[in-house]
């Protein structure tokens, strides 16, 4: 990394994005004299609006932001009025982001502190802060990952600044803690074809990497799969491979071989030898990714339905039943359906059909939305999966999938 840039990062990072602080929250001279909307929707949610603020009612010196692109601001959300724009769109832009979800959140961060009697209540309030704060990092940054594993790079991007900001404030400039975003905003970057400012990210990520001796083998493999995304885009073929190939290397240390957190640089690299018309490759990937996320599945549907069915004749110290497995999150939802779906793209539309390995495909998403208690999707797809099994030979797929089809339909809520 070049070392004007490695020096430059963390100041780069706050420079480009500073944060929004009104003077007073409530302060009427900041703004003009506009009709402001209701800020409460229908049933209590609040709804975007804006009020315009007058620069010259600001104290001599004061500058307010935008939040996205940090520009002058001539409008304050008007729910929480503690967040600033340049314009409409940019808050637009914030609000379908992440804003909405944390409007009122921001308020008590980015107020002032009252007027402490004690060193105790000062100490007190200070931890208040920095446990807001962390949740914040927490909650953008997950939402920042489920939209780029849906795909909507343009929305992860306000989200994924917030989790840098907050990260900024609650640990530093130069700490770990700001990789995940940096990483985040590089994918996000990568996506929407903005490779230079991908790189700038991945570049400040990487510094911050190097200077840490104990860096985990999770954050060294999201580190290279970014790398190896960034290098697929600008066509590099082969640097892109040695950096999925090290995410995997990483990923497995970290998770295991066949866990679905190694799944993705499998299906990235797969991806690659797909660009470069080397079939056989790609398929055997494909094949690793889909069998991981189905094994995955076929887990999480046994450990609930013995739940569910017979939890008194359930030992919780068997070894044979994982009770410990975690449930989908939001982000490994959007991951499972965005790598299955593509996958079952390129199968159905491949010169040789294989119905063995597509129906493990539609069984996998039958099973993810049966999970996710999307119950019609469910039946349509474990229907066409058990539709290709019959027309097989060995019917042992067919059979699992007759029992999901089963359990789908024992639901109190389905109807078809």
């Amino acid at each position: 990394m070049p070392a004007a840039l490695a020096a430059s990062a963390p100041e780069a990072a706050t420079r480009k994005r500073p944060a929004c602080r009104p003077a007073h929250a409530g302060s009427p001279g900041l703004l003009g004299n506009a009709p402001l909307p209701g800020n409460v929707g229908r049933g209590g949610s609040w709804r975007m609006n804006a009020q315009q603020l007058v620069p010259l009612a600001l104290p001599r010196g004061r500058t307010l932001r935008c939040e996205l692109c940090g520009g002058p601001a001539l409008l304050r959300c008007g729910a929480c009025r503690v967040t600033c724009y340049c314009d409409v769109d940019h808050q637009k832009a914030d609000w379908v982001s992440i804003h909405e979800k944390i409007c009122q959140l921001l308020i008590p961060i980015r107020t002032s502190f009252p007027f402490f009697n004690s060193e105790k209540e000062r100490k007190h309030g200070m931890e208040q802060l920095l446990h807001r704060q962390k949740h914040l990092v927490d909650l953008t940054h997950k939402v920042a990952q489920k939209f780029v594993f849906e795909g909507k790079h343009e929305e992860a991007i306000p989200a994924a600044l917030h989790s840098l900001r907050f990260s900024i404030d609650t640990c530093g400039p130069d700490s770990m803690e700001l990789v995940p975003a940096y990483l985040i905003l590089a994918e996000a970057s990568t996506g929407l074809g903005h490779l230079t400012q991908a790189e700038e990210y991945l570049s400040q990520a990487q510094w911050i990497v190097l200077k840490t001796s104990d860096c985990s083998n999770g954050i060294q493999s999201k580190l290279h799969r970014n790398l190896g995304l960034l290098y697929a885009a600008k066509g590099n073929f082969e640097e892109s491979l040695y950096h999925l190939a090290t995410d995997i290397y990483f990923a497995s240390c970290a998770f295991g071989t066949h866990d679905i957190s190694t799944s993705g640089g499998y299906f990235h690299m797969a991806n690659v030898f797909f660009r470069q018309n080397k079939m056989d490759i790609a398929d055997s990937l494909y094949t690793e990714v889909s069998d991981i996320w189905h094994a995955h599945f076929s887990r999480l549907i046994q450990v609930q339905s013995q739940t569910l069915t017979s939890p008194a004749e359930i030992n919780i110290l068997s070894e044979e039943v994982e009770i410990s497995e975690e449930p989908l999150n939001e982000a490994q939802q959007a991951e499972a359906s965005q790598v299955l779906n593509a996958i079952l793209d390129i199968r159905e539309q491949a010169p040789k059909q294989q119905p063995a390995k597509t129906a493990s495909v539609v069984h996998g998403l039958a099973m993810l939305h049966y999970l996710i208690l999307d119950l019609p999707k469910a039946h349509d797809l474990g229907m066409k999966a058990f539709l290709i099994t019959k027309q097989l030979p060995n019917q042992d797929a067919s059979e699992a999938i007759h029992h999901l089809l089963k359990l789908i339909k024992s639901k109190p809520f389905y109807t078809k």
